[in-house]
């Protein structure tokens, strides 16, 4: 085990040509994190130039224009890369990416969101049992670090106002459920293992009524490890500080299995 943590950072940038205008390739560098994954990229192949000098880059594009998306960059070349999510109905919104190393996993998701008055919950169930089998073969095989915006606040704690979005997309009793099922099965959620009763901290905040400037956010940005992975954490973090988008990054800090 190497004593030195690497850094893992997610970010939901909600338009990543978006973000760029704003001072992400700054941003970037200046987190110098070991893998920095994205989420809603929305963007295709060849739509743009970004490059970064020590870094391998992956990309998975919804077939949908300027929707969804994800991209992985990291500094260590995987054994191997994957794409989309085995079992998930109309895999094709570019939500997944799995990177392979030879003592663990890598994968970052974009959840899909269930849609105002839960009009999309039926194939968010289907989704969350196929991502949950899958985490679980992975894990099997070897160590999982699961990541991105997975659109569920999981406790009270993890939203400001949970009174008032009991019924609402992203707090729903079956997202909520889905979370515990996952974590049930051998998963860590790494920011409360490290910050149990932490509160008023998040990583989204809607653009509307100044919500950021009031802190009135949701937690549903995650770093999850399967139990395997325990004794090598060594801190979480949430970026609340970094603009740009309406999310912002949150980070694990972790050594990794011989």
């Amino acid at each position: 085990m190497s004593n030195q943590p690497l850094k893992f950072v997610s970010w939901n940038v909600n338009g990543l040509r978006a973000v760029v205008k704003k001072g992400f390739e700054d941003i970037f560098k200046s987190i110098d994190a070991d893998a920095f994954c994205l989420q809603e990229t929305k963007l295709q192949e060849g739509q743009i130039d970004l490059e970064f000098p020590g870094y391998h880059a992956y990309w998975n594009y919804a077939e949908r224009k300027g929707y969804s998306g994800t991209a992985i960059f990291v500094k260590e070349e995987p054994d191997n890369v994957m794409y989309g999510l085995p079992g998930a109905p109309d895999d094709n919104e570019g939500r997944v990416i799995t990177l392979e190393y030879p003592t663990y996993y890598l994968v970052t998701c974009y959840t899909p969101n269930s849609k105002n008055e839960l009009q999309r919950l039926d194939y968010r169930m289907t989704w969350e049992d196929a991502m949950r089998n899958y985490l679980k073969k992975l894990d099997a095989k070897k160590p999982v670090i699961y990541c991105g915006d997975l659109n569920v606040a999981h406790e009270e704690i993890d939203l400001k106002n949970p009174s008032n979005n009991h019924h609402n997309p992203g707090f729903s009793d079956e997202e909520r459920e889905k979370m515990s099922s996952l974590l049930d099965s051998g998963f860590i959620d790494s920011f409360r293992y490290f910050y149990p009763d932490r509160t008023d901290i998040y990583s989204w905040w809607s653009y509307r009524f100044k919500a950021r400037e009031r802190n009135a956010g949701w937690r549903i940005d995650y770093f999850i490890t399967s139990q395997a992975m325990q004794p090598y954490l060594k801190d979480a973090e949430i970026l609340t500080d970094v603009y740009g988008s309406d999310h912002c990054p949150v980070v694990l800090y972790t050594t990794i299995p011989e």
